[in-house]
């Protein structure tokens, strides 16, 4: 038989172990990150807000827990470009074409990179892999017109904004103003 004080003895070590238990247990459920899906509307929100460094911290995290998140390589593809990374956007919206190629933002979106760095016919072709998915996009065919003014194809560049006008963009005046004076045609 167990005497008094060994049973107390034995209660309080049980109790004890248990509450080492609950705070470790407590501890580590603290530790838990978010699931994937959080992380990425974190960083949406951030995105939203102009905090690109932050937006692209919650999208590394979301795609941690799930490399093959797609918007999540879209989106973190939009703040490193507003960064001034443009490499590492090419690199995201690529991955984002590798895992969706039906994505036509994604094209439209390197496509604007490759505009920045001066890479024209790159430019022209993710434009033109964008509008035979979504012949909708006025904004692809502006951006696109204005790639080919560049390359001084002045009537392509003519083609695509009376498309992009038909579907109902604005073609700002100065460009218009320079596409007129560089081809010599009014319209």
């Amino acid at each position: 038989m167990i005497d008094k004080k060994t049973q107390f003895f034995r209660i309080v070590v049980l109790l004890v172990i248990s509450a080492l238990f609950s705070c470790e247990h407590s501890r580590e459920a603290k530790k838990t990150p978010y699931d994937a899906a959080t992380y990425f509307n974190m960083g949406t929100v951030q995105l939203e807000k102009g905090e690109n460094e932050q937006a692209i911290g919650f999208f590394n995290k979301a795609l941690e827990l799930n490399p093959k998140y797609v918007d999540a390589y879209y989106n973190r593809g939009i703040a490193y470009r507003r960064q001034g990374l443009n490499e590492l956007a090419i690199g995201d919206y690529t991955k984002t074409l590798e895992l969706n190629p039906k994505e036509s933002r994604a094209y439209a979106n390197r496509g604007n990179v490759y505009l920045d760095k001066g890479r024209y016919d790159d430019a022209i072709s993710d434009y033109t892999r964008a509008l035979e998915m979504n012949p909708k996009d006025a904004i692809s065919y502006y951006n696109r017109s204005y790639a080919y003014y560049l390359k001084k194809n002045f009537d392509k560049s003519w083609e695509d904004v009376n498309k992009a006008r038909a579907l109902g963009y604005r073609i700002p005046p100065d460009f218009l103003a320079d596409l007129q004076k560089a081809s010599g045609r009014q319209q």
